[in-house]
């Protein structure tokens, strides 16, 4: 996809398609009535015919508009002038890809100038590229017949040449964001057969060699002399070798404490002996969005060239019943030395973070931010609209926080209180890895906040969030765009 900043006259721009927006009321912006004067009022009439009335998400195509080069215009409804934010831009321009018709190869707008409140035109820019990309986004399906890829190839914003190098400045954030939600996207969509903690490896080492990140994948023999005991119990019953891969984006400088984000990565989640039932569980290929997130954060970040210092962790193995797994009652020793008794096999996923959550302490970090699809118990709270969000340490918080409503990738923070603490007491070991029903998403919470105790230390946890189920399945990306928007902003700090 090439993206270009222009500031020709709009009429005479040759396009596929000139899109435009129309406020709810049928109030023309400033492109709109451009055009309109060259057309002999073209647009008004078409909006007096009754067929647009502006409102958010709508759309109408105008073919041939006399005095306008583009060989279409298309209107797009943006809603209520007064209520304009960045949401609502995403949502036109989403709409808009999703209009045009199957021969549209290149478009141009002026969304990136539209007045927001509050918003840059760096800001709105990269919402644009961002969109665009995500809008055009096909699964990476293992079919006999390749999917053709999505016509659009050229996207042209107008803008004022004062506001170029602000625009082309958010083209470019806007192209790394996407590009690293993308792969997340392609990573959590693979099946679990070909998205092994291997491939994860090997792809590791592909973003390492392609921007110059430090990379290890440490195998079975050298986690165990970690004493990763908790991370090993999980894998136990499966035939396919664990991972963990550590990978650092060293731009900021020396001095820097780096920002640690962990990711879980479960390839495949049967449940272990605690197995799952049968429906639905092909989505449980998708457990390994944490680690998928981390690895498309990695993407954009070197895309972008972030002058920071961050550094990825990523467990990654099955959870798999047989004769060797581990079985509820067995204790494992983590590599804090904390002991865990097992009373579900299928609450793994906090059992190998607590020993990635551990070996982040060597890097000395300013933050250390874990992503996981954890709980069920998070979506029965959150639903599917906002990923769950705890902390040690409010400063964070309150950064994720903002950086999830700039990106809309919002989270909503949960309690982390002592007050439950003590449902995770075990008579046999120092803690159990689940504490029952009641409160499961802030419990296992609680267990990790255990191994995080000597940084300032956030999780998310993105089991309603990491993709969709139905007719729409397969993976979102999320919450690459909170991480990446928070990096950015440490950053510019």
């Amino acid at each position: 996809m090439e993206f270009s900043i222009k500031s020709a006259a709009p009429e005479k721009l040759r396009t596929d398609c000139l899109l435009v927006g129309i406020y709810e009321g049928k109030k023309l912006t400033d492109l709109a009535k451009a055009l309109d004067a060259v057309s002999d009022k073209a647009i008004s009439a078409a909006l007096k015919s009754g067929d647009m009335e502006g409102k958010a998400g709508s759309s109408l195509m105008l073919r041939q508009v006399a005095g306008v080069t583009a060989s279409r215009v298309l209107l797009v409804g943006l809603g209520k002038a007064d209520e304009a934010n960045l949401k609502s831009l995403r949502n036109s321009v989403r709409a808009a890809v999703k209009a045009l018709p199957a021969g549209v190869e290149n478009i141009a707008t002026d969304f990136a100038g539209l007045s927001i409140k509050k918003t840059t035109v760096q800001q709105k820019a990269a919402a644009v590229a961002e969109v665009v990309l995500d809008a055009i986004y096909k699964v990476n399906a293992v079919k006999a017949k390749s999917i053709e890829p999505h016509p659009l190839k050229q996207v042209v914003l107008l803008a004022d040449k004062a506001d170029a190098a602000a625009a082309e400045a958010g083209v470019q954030q806007g192209q790394g964001l996407g590009l690293g939600v993308a792969l997340a996207k392609d990573l959590g969509n693979l099946p679990p057969n070909i998205c092994t903690p291997s491939y994860l490896g090997k792809q590791a080492e592909k973003l390492a060699k392609e921007y110059g990140f430090k990379v290890e994948v440490l195998e079975q023999a050298a986690i165990e002399k970690l004493n990763m005991g908790s991370f090993l119990g999980v894998t136990r019953g499966s035939e396919e070798p664990p991972r963990f891969i550590v990978l650092q984006h060293l731009q900021g400088k020396k001095s820097q404490k780096p920002v640690v984000l962990v990711g879980k990565g479960i390839t495949f989640d049967t449940g272990g002996i605690s197995l799952k039932p049968g429906a639905d569980m092909d989505e449980m290929k998708y457990d390994m969005c944490g680690a998928a997130s981390v690895l498309g954060v990695f993407k954009a970040i070197g895309e972008l060239k972030l002058p920071l210092n961050v550094v990825g962790l990523i467990p990654t193995c099955e959870n798999m019943p047989s004769g060797r797994a581990t079985k509820p009652g067995d204790i494992l020793t983590s590599m804090s030395g904390q002991t865990i008794e097992v009373l579900n096999t299928d609450a793994e996923g906090r059992l190998i973070l607590c020993d990635a959550l551990t070996y982040a302490e060597r890097f000395e970090p300013s933050a250390v931010i874990d992503i996981a699809t954890l709980t069920g118990a998070c979506v029965i709270a959150l639903g599917h609209h906002v990923s769950g969000l705890f902390a040690n340490n409010d400063d964070l918080a309150k950064a994720l926080l903002a950086a999830g409503e700039q990106a809309n990738d919002r989270a909503w923070q949960m309690p982390l209180w002592d007050d439950y603490q003590g449902q995770l007491d075990s008579n046999f070991a120092d803690m159990a890895n689940i504490g029952g029903r009641a409160a499961g998403s802030i419990t296992a919470a609680c267990f990790l906040s255990r191994f995080a105790k000597k940084y300032d230390w956030a999780h998310l946890d993105i089991a309603g969030t990491a993709w969709k189920s139905g007719k729409e399945k397969g993976g979102t990306g999320r919450p690459v765009p909170l991480l990446v928007t928070y990096l950015l902003e440490q950053a510019a700090k």
